[in-house]
């Protein structure tokens, strides 16, 4: 039961990670148009620049659950 719970708070954290990246990836993007007045391009830069660390986040935090799972199996 403990492990299930600690599985779930696991994954809130993710979400929040991919919220957190994509957002503040957005943010910088549209400081930064406003200050350079170069209207959505800094914004997408921002937004792809978010997407790829939540992406790679997610990979890297889901990755011990995969390699537990395969694990497993050889066994």
């Amino acid at each position: 039961m403990r492990r299930r719970w600690l599985a779930a708070l696991g994954l809130v954290g993710i979400g929040f990670f991919v919220a957190g990246a994509i957002i503040l990836g957005v943010l910088g993007g549209v400081w930064l148009d406003s200050k350079l007045g170069s209207a959505p391009f800094w914004t997408i830069a921002g937004l792809i620049l978010g997407l790829v660390v939540a992406f790679y986040g997610v990979y890297t935090m889901i990755r011990p659950f995969l390699d537990n799972k395969s694990n497993k199996g050889n066994s």
